[in-house]
């Protein structure tokens, strides 16, 4: 059994019941369901979420990508600080980064002020934080693969002489 394949499935639609992607797969439903509670047991996957379009749903949440300059630790580097600002829970998610930067944080919050008190009271204030950058998500086009607008095809009427 590939378990490239298989995680790929999961990974474009988590929803998927396990006859499903056997079927896909050309596998035993079985395997397929002791393989996926493997990967959940072993941390080889972390959980499932859905990816909803707040346009829809009138959230006016607020997300903002922070660019995060730090002081690597001596025998740590990176790796304490960042652990530390990701289990804040305004954060969604935080990376280590390659160019001018070290950590990019995606934080949420429900509006402005509050991801502007986050940045200011919180994570600017933390040792080891050099300077952040604050960009705010303005509109989504596409999310873990999925695309938020469907492009409109506008069929064109025959011009005849």
């Amino acid at each position: 059994m590939s378990s490239d394949s298989l995680l790929q499935l999961l990974r474009r639609k988590a929803r998927f019941s396990d006859q499903e992607l056997a079927d896909l797969l050309s596998l035993d439903k079985d395997a397929v369901a002791v393989r996926v509670a493997g990967w959940e047991a072993d941390g080889t996957i972390l959980g499932y979420h859905a990816v909803v379009n707040p346009e829809v749903t009138g959230d006016t949440s607020v997300s903002a990508f922070i660019e995060v300059k730090v002081t690597p630790e001596r025998g740590g580097g990176f790796d304490r600080l960042a652990m530390r600002i990701a289990r804040f829970d305004q954060v969604v998610s935080c990376y280590l980064a390659s160019g001018g930067y070290d950590l990019m944080v995606v934080v949420e919050g429900g509006d402005l002020r509050e991801v502007a008190r986050f940045v200011s009271e919180k994570l600017s204030s933390l040792d080891g934080v050099i300077s952040t950058a604050t960009h705010f998500r303005l509109k989504t086009y596409k999310e873990n693969g999925f695309l938020f607008e469907r492009e409109a095809t506008t069929e064109r009427l025959a011009v005849s002489p």
